[in-house]
């Protein structure tokens, strides 16, 4: 059996996302969505919030499973013996980031490969920190994300009240 992980924050999980792992479901016997819990940037949403959003949006794919994670990536992949790392290009400036990390992760575990999917075109414009700015300024995020992450953006752009938003976000 071979076990991909694709890591990531999902902050908020979109359709890029979830195109690229049912992709790897494909290729792959089991895909471990693994939702990163501290990383070194602002999140709008709980690492338990991100974990229940993503286990909805892959709940009829048996081959997907959600775990959370702290720590190296490649850390986790040995624990939970994955093969296989997955990420996903959008961009050409995606690949010089990813190519680092993979390099990375190859002198640290030579047994564990990374393979690079390349994003959907209709996903090319697409990032977490893209439907969060949108969602903040109430703008219409339902092309990019699944009507209950939406619906959880909203909620929490409510919860967050103007005082919340970045200087650049506000009026």
């Amino acid at each position: 059996m071979v076990r991909a992980l694709f890591p990531g924050t999902f902050d908020p999980i979109h359709y890029g996302h979830i195109d690229i792992v049912n992709r790897a479901s494909r290729l792959f016997d089991e895909v471990v969505m693994a939702v990163y819990d501290k990383p070194l940037k602002s999140l709008m949403f709980s690492p338990e919030e991100r974990i229940s959003l993503t286990q909805e949006a892959t709940k009829n794919n048996p081959k997907i499973k959600v775990m959370g994670y702290s720590g190296l990536t490649i850390d986790f992949a040995r624990r939970i013996e994955a093969h296989v790392i997955v990420r996903g290009l959008r961009v050409f400036s995606d690949f010089e980031f990813e190519f680092r990390m993979a390099l990375a992760n190859q002198r640290l575990a030579k047994d564990i490969e990374t393979v690079a999917l390349i994003t959907a075109e209709q996903h090319t414009f697409l990032s977490s920190s893209t439907v969060r700015e949108i969602a903040a300024l109430n703008g219409d995020v339902s092309s990019m994300v699944p009507p209950y992450v939406e619906k959880a953006l909203h909620v929490k752009v409510i919860g967050m009240g103007e005082q919340s938003l970045p200087n650049a976000l506000r009026d």
